[in-house]
C-alpha cells in the first residue's frame, strides 16, 4: 500500500433532546459515499447526500471546490486517488480508517490498496474503477459507490448511502443519473 495509513476521528449518531428533557439518541447514521467526482459534483449527487451524517469520497476528488461544496452538507473524509495532483487535493492521504458508530471502516482509491487481512474493518471502501460494486468478505463489506462526475466508459452514475445501525450495515447504490 502507498504512503501511510491516517487515523480519523469516529463518527457517531447525534444525541437530541428527548421530550421528557432527557436525550435521546437517533436511531442510525446516514453514511453518503462517493468516488470518481473528477471536479464535477452534479445537483442530483448533492440532492441525494442532503440529510448525511458524514460523507466518505473514496479518491479522484478533482478540486479542493467539490471537498468545500460536500462540507457545506456533512462533514468529509477523502482519500487521495490516482488524477488527484491540484492544489488540496494533492494533500489528501492515500487511505485513512476511522469508526462509523461503532463499525471500523478503511477507505482507499484502488481497491488492491486495501488491507482485506485486517478482520477488525467492518467496511472497506474504494473507488478507481467507476464501477459500482457491493461484495462481502467474511462480515466486512467492500464498497465501490461507483462514480458520480463526468461520465466514463459504460458506467452508470451512482454513489452509495449506508445506514449504520447496530453496528449493522445497510447499503444502497443509487442513480446520480439527471
Amino acid at each position: 500500500m502507498q504512503g501511510t495509513m491516517t487515523c480519523i476521528t469516529k463518527f457517531h449518531r447525534p444525541t437530541v433532546l428527548a421530550a421528557d428533557g432527557g436525550t435521546d439518541t437517533v436511531p442510525a447514521m446516514r453514511v453518503g459515499v462517493i468516488a470518481d467526482t473528477h471536479g464535477l459534483l452534479r445537483p442530483r449527487v448533492v440532492e441525494l447526500l442532503r440529510g448525511c451524517d458524514v460523507i466518505l469520497h473514496a479518491g479522484d476528488v478533482g478540486t479542493a471546490a467539490v471537498l468545500t461544496e460536500l462540507r457545506a452538507i456533512a462533514p468529509v473524509q477523502a482519500v487521495r486517488g490516482n488524477v488527484d495532483d491540484g492544489p488540496v487535493v494533492r494533500e489528501l492521504p492515500p487511505s485513512l480508517h476511522g469508526d462509523l458508530d461503532g463499525v471500523r471502516f478503511q477507505m482507499v482509491h484502488r481497491r488492491e490498496d486495501a488491507d482485506l487481512r485486517d478482520r477488525d474493518f467492518g467496511l472497506v471502501v474504494f473507488g478507481h474503477s467507476h464501477r459500482p460494486e457491493l461484495q462481502f468478505h467474511g462480515s466486512c463489506l467492500l464498497l465501490n459507490p461507483g462514480a458520480c462526475g463526468p461520465r466514463r466508459f459504460s458506467f452508470p452514475l451512482t454513489l452509495a448511502v449506508l445506514t449504520v445501525h447496530g453496528r449493522r450495515l445497510l447499503p444502497e447504490i443509487l442513480g446520480a443519473e439527471e
